[in-house]
């Protein structure tokens, strides 16, 4: 990811924040700023699984940043032509290109229901914005909008009634991606079906208890606020869980960048280092006999060359370590099995039972993250201290290499003037 577009998604994101914080209804209990986090969370997992092109994902977690903005106008309805209203001048003040800017609007307008996506990118994040139809999150988040629709839109609308609206529209309702067919259409399949079952416990149990004029189709208070709070923290575990994910995967592309530039500056200083000992060996060092006093700074320009070729091979050198791990080492979480170094001359068999192993235990996995990231961090920093005592190297020999050649060549200049003033003129 480029610095600007950096810069851009970082602006997006907090004029998004701070439009939900200041300048929408608090009664927005659903669209609101914690819906447009998880909407943006939604579709980076998407573009990683699809791995789009960078312009392609830009403008998806641009949009996922913009579609509910337009809720600021104060009404639901049409409040995607304001968002792209918003996300337009934005992206124009920044100076976007016209045809970032038109993605951005097309998958804004994709969301608008019924929802009409015409390409992948639409297709990402109209199925982002619907994620938690697919998810454990679903019964809190369908609560939210159910007492958005009364608090902010006016509309009272029962719980028998809301069960049936959204039995019809979650049967009605597709993922557009694979991605979401595959992974959210089955959850959302056992959601209307809980749905369905719970009108039919309603209808049995107003039967059951007609004489007694009782409705218990629903817990009491005490059990209701049980389970809503083991429901919210569930939640807030799988968004812990996605956080921590996130978190991993951003430190291992920035390790995996840093250490692409290691690689490519030592690359470019052997390569230079390499010119310059060529054109030494095959055109002056032949000429030395010819000007003994150019020895010292040839010879001093051979060795800073040699010097910055072997620091910058030595931060691109491999170090593989034995390969081998034993049971004891798997039971005592010794061993990072996300290093190829540690396993790299283990049986697929035995690598399969410690993979397994690992994958059980939260705690071993979280740490075998937390360790194949620190090593990381150590083998780039041995890079990059290789790397600069070779730019180090470079640069000022090469000041003092020139300094003595020119030195030298002053000295021969001073040379040839006196003995021209010494030689006796013919009479």
């Amino acid at each position: 990811m480029t610095e600007s577009i950096s810069q851009l998604l970082s602006g997006a994101r907090e004029f998004a924040t701070d439009i939900f914080l200041n300048k929408v209804s608090k009664s927005l209990k659903y669209h609101n700023l914690e819906h447009t986090q998880r909407v943006v969370l939604a579709c980076e997992e998407m573009a990683n699984y699809y791995q789009l092109q960078p312009e392609d994902r830009d403008a998806v977690l641009l949009a996922a940043w913009f579609h509910d903005t337009g809720f600021s106008g104060g009404d639901s309805k049409g409040h995607e032509e304001t968002s792209i209203q918003l996300a337009t001048t934005f992206l124009q003040d920044q100076k976007a290109d016209a045809g970032l800017i038109q993605k951005v609007t097309s998958c804004i307008e994709a969301t608008k229901m019924p929802q009409a996506p015409k390409n992948l990118i639409e297709q990402i994040i109209c199925d982002a914005d619907l994620f938690h139809l697919g998810t454990d999150e679903f019964n809190s988040r369908n609560e939210e909008l159910r007492q958005e629709l009364q608090e902010f839109s006016k509309q009272e609308v029962s719980k028998k009634k809301w069960r049936k609206m959204n039995i019809a529209f979650m049967e009605n309702h597709t993922y557009f991606t694979d991605y979401g067919r595959r992974k959210l259409q089955p959850v959302k399949e056992q959601h209307i079906e809980e749905l369905k079952n719970h009108n039919e416990k309603g209808k049995d149990k107003k039967k059951r208890k007609k004489d007694n004029d009782i409705l218990t189709v629903f817990p009491d208070d005490a059990s209701k606020d049980a389970d809503l709070k083991k429901k919210k923290e569930k939640e807030k575990e799988t968004l812990s869980e996605r956080a921590i994910s996130t978190v991993f995967r951003i430190m291992a592309n920035n390790h995996a960048s840093l250490s692409q530039m290691a690689d490519s500056k030592a690359n470019i200083m052997i390569s230079v280092n390499s010119i310059i000992l060529s054109i030494l060996i095959s055109l002056l060092i032949r000429h030395l006999d010819e000007n003994r006093n150019l020895v010292i700074p040839t010879i001093l320009l051979v060795l800073v060359c040699v010097g910055a070729t072997i620091f910058a091979i030595l931060a691109t050198r491999p170090n593989i370590s034995t390969g081998t791990f034993t049971k004891e080492d798997i039971q005592n979480k010794k061993t990072n099995l996300l290093f190829f170094g540690n396993f790299h001359n283990m049986t697929l068999p035995d690598y399969d039972w410690a993979m397994e192993e690992m994958l059980k235990d939260r705690d071993y996995l979280y740490g075998s993250m937390v360790k194949d990231i620190y090593f990381l961090g150590v083998v780039l920093a041995k890079k990059y201290k290789y790397l600069r005592i070779s730019y180090d190297i470079f640069m000022f020999g090469l000041i003092i290499s020139m300094l003595a050649f020119g030195a030298m060549m002053a000295y021969d200049a001073f040379m040839v003037t006196t003995t021209v003033q010494t030689v006796p003129v013919n009479q």
